[in-house]
């Protein structure tokens, strides 16, 4: 298991166990983190799971495909940090990953 730690936009922080092999996103659902929409059910064809991966796990967690660059110009107030949650897989090098939510999805 690996522990992901959601900060909402107004600093509240919710902590969660997560199997590798799941999403980001699908664990803020399962575990009701506020501010994480995820409309389209993780196909990546919406904008509203995007998310703010902490610095220091910017590598870890990878670059956006093509898709989900395409993905992110619908989301609000992308910064160089943003990621769709949908689309970063759990693994055991992502425990105490830190992943901030904006004000609002896009």
């Amino acid at each position: 298991m690996a522990k992901i730690v959601f900060v909402t936009s107004d600093g509240k922080k919710f902590e969660v166990e997560a199997q590798p092999g799941s999403t980001v996103m699908e664990n803020a659902i399962k575990h009701a983190v506020p501010g994480i929409e995820a409309e389209c059910g993780g196909a990546c064809s919406c904008a509203t799971c995007h998310v703010y991966v902490g610095d220091d796990w910017v590598e870890k967690t990878g670059q956006p495909d093509p898709m989900e660059e395409d993905m992110l110009d619908f989301a609000y107030e992308v910064r160089p940090t943003s990621r769709l949650s949908c689309q970063i897989k759990v693994t055991d090098e992502l425990d105490g990953v830190v992943i901030s939510i904006p004000e609002r999805q896009g």
